[in-house]
């Protein structure tokens, strides 16, 4: 009911106590603010819309970071933040207006806290971060259907000369400042661009919007906007990495101004939850212990040794473990996926009907490794989309987790959960197209157990690899905040990673690098994961034989990506619902 809700969030500390309404109802106004705010974000930044479907942002331009364009933006989420505080929350009195105050006040704060990072200044990333790939994930799903849709995709294009002139003005105002890119993460930005300027045009990724769109003028035009001002938009931000922006020796952000406050805000930013550095630090070393231990059982029983630390370089490097091209590491990963659909109704009620494709990562990005999910539209119309790294797939392990990470990104993980959201119209819009990584990541690392409980691991090597998966992410609480707090190097945190997963040197410098770029976020998924098997304990204990694995895990999935606290809210009030039933 809404009234124990909005208990529940009072005194979880989500609610603050508010006042003055105003003449608009109280419902209304939070329906208003939040709409604004969504609406307003993606015009802010439109090139994030590719990861979540949001149909509504402008598809002619890219973002502008520019300091005046941030001040107007820094502006309006205070006075959202501000407007949301003036509403009396006690006076909401349905479910949706009460969740939708609380995530969206949520969302606003956190943009508010992490502002200390001032991340605009040194965002230099190889990641998804990074604008070389928001930009080309955007242009892979512009809409050229219409004429005037291939106008509109002619102007985005031409708005990156525009969008990188930015980019490097900030980065030297950053550097004037202080706050720069670790110096390894610029060179591997400056390799990925000129990849990308060396590439022929025909072949550029940059001319995907062409290759959909079967209309010879704007394949003209596209071309030649592409070459005239694109390519030297690109050469002239790498002349500038490699002639005139430094980069930091330290890897971790506590070497720029403020960069333990930066980590704090950012750590609660991703994942929801407070946490200090070494308290995170120790959860990880506690978990690989943990995950050590039954990797241990498995070595024994099934590769007859204790020795972990050789079974993880056997595994890494005997052909007999290792695919053979990327054709046969993408057959095997649509497997696992087709597998996992076929079974996920014994775990899930709701399992809306959304198509999803499997694609290699494109050429420019492939030594990042891993996997990637972005949302496709509600509408239908485009799929959801499972990147999948297979440079030199030859290299890359059957043990490295690989059918885990296929759970993680398709069912029962983020396209299953995404989708939920995508497809129910009767959400409100950040509920649809915003979200808190702790729950979304925390999602898919779970799924990747659950996976295993549905027995969809091939076998005891692909088991291995979904433990490696959890090694993997508690050595990443290990090394977020060794790195970004306590002093690490980029090789004592490769060092650490190579000596607890089965991944190779290559991918583990990736994931480095990469939590070198966004701190904190990649502490998101163990601490998600972490507590939902926490609420789902709880929920088996409270309930006993009147828990229903299927509808504890629609409830989770049932609001989006909400707040981790805001889910244990959620299932709080479900177990009492199922208590009181009769």
């Amino acid at each position: 009911m809404p009234r124990k809700i909005l208990i529940l969030l009072l005194s979880t500390g989500l609610f603050a106590a508010c006042s003055g309404p105003g003449e608009e109802a109280p419902a209304a106004a939070v329906e208003r603010l939040s709409n604004e705010f969504v609406a307003g974000y993606y015009a802010q930044f439109p090139e994030e819309v590719y990861e979540v479907g949001y149909p509504d942002a402008p598809r002619d331009r890219f973002g502008d970071h520019g300091p005046d364009a941030m001040a107007r933006w820094d502006a309006k989420v205070d006075a959202w933040l501000a407007a949301l505080d003036a509403i009396d929350a006690e006076s909401l009195t349905d479910d949706t207006a009460v969740l939708t105050w609380v995530f969206t006040r949520e969302r606003l704060q956190a943009i508010v806290d992490r502002r200390v990072c001032r991340t605009e200044l040194w965002n230099v990333s190889p990641t998804w971060t990074g604008w070389q790939s928001s930009i080309i994930a955007t242009l892979a799903v512009q809409d050229v259907s219409t004429k005037a849709a291939r106008n509109a995709a002619i102007d985005r294009l031409a708005d990156i000369d525009r969008y990188l002139d930015t980019e490097i003005g900030n980065l030297k105002r950053g550097k004037d400042a202080g706050y720069l890119a670790p110096a390894t993460n610029v060179s591997r930005v400056i390799d990925q661009v000129t990849a990308l300027i060396d590439t022929p045009t025909d072949g550029s990724p940059f001319m995907d919007p062409v290759a959909r769109a079967d209309d010879e003028r704007f394949a003209r035009v596209y071309r030649r906007v592409y070459e005239d001002e694109v390519r030297p938009a690109l050469v002239a931000y790498r002349d500038f990495l490699e002639n005139e922006y430094p980069g930091r020796d330290a890897l971790g952000v506590g070497a720029n101004p403020d960069g333990e406050a930066c980590y704090a805000a950012s750590v609660r930013y991703w994942s929801s939850l407070p946490g200090s550095a070494d308290a995170i630090h120790r959860t990880g070393l506690s978990e690989m212990s943990r995950v050590r231990a039954e990797m241990l059982g498995i070595a024994e029983t099934v590769f007859d040794t204790d020795d972990l630390d050789a079974l993880a370089e056997r595994l890494r490097t005997d052909p007999a473990f290792l695919f053979t091209s990327e054709q046969d590491m993408l057959d095997y990963v649509a497997a696992a996926v087709d597998r996992a659909k076929a079974a996920i109704g014994e775990q899930i009620g709701y399992v809306p009907d959304a198509p999803m494709v499997i694609v290699p990562s494109p050429a420019y990005e492939q030594d990042s490794g891993g996997g990637f999910y972005a949302a496709g539209s509600a509408d239908g119309t485009r799929p959801g989309r499972y990147q999948v790294g297979t440079w030199n797939a030859a290299s890359i392990s059957r043990g490295a987790g690989i059918e885990a990470t296929a759970f993680h990104e398709s069912y029962p993980g983020h396209h299953l959960q995404v989708s939920i959201a995508l497809l129910n119209d009767g959400l409100p819009p950040i509920l649809r197209y915003m979200f808190s990584s702790g729950t979304v990541e925390g999602w898919g690392l779970y799924s990747e157990r659950l996976a295993d409980e549905m027995g969809l691991y091939s076998g005891d090597l692909d088991r291995m690899g979904m433990l490696s998966n959890e090694a993997f992410r508690a050595a990443r609480l290990v090394v977020d905040p060794g790195i970004h707090v306590m002093g690490w190097t980029r090789q004592q945190a490769i060092d650490y990673m190579l000596e607890h997963t089965t991944e190779n040197p290559t991918s583990v410098a990736s994931e480095v690098d990469r939590y070198a770029a966004v701190p904190g976020q990649a502490t998101s998924y163990l601490v998600g994961s972490l507590e939902i098997q926490r609420l789902r304990r709880h929920a088996e204990t409270l309930l006993g034989e009147r828990f229903d694995i299927r509808a504890f895990h629609d409830r989770l999935l049932a609001s989006g990506g909400v707040t981790l606290p805001m889910l244990q809210t959620a299932i709080d009030a479900w177990i009492e619902d199922v208590l009181s039933a009769p």
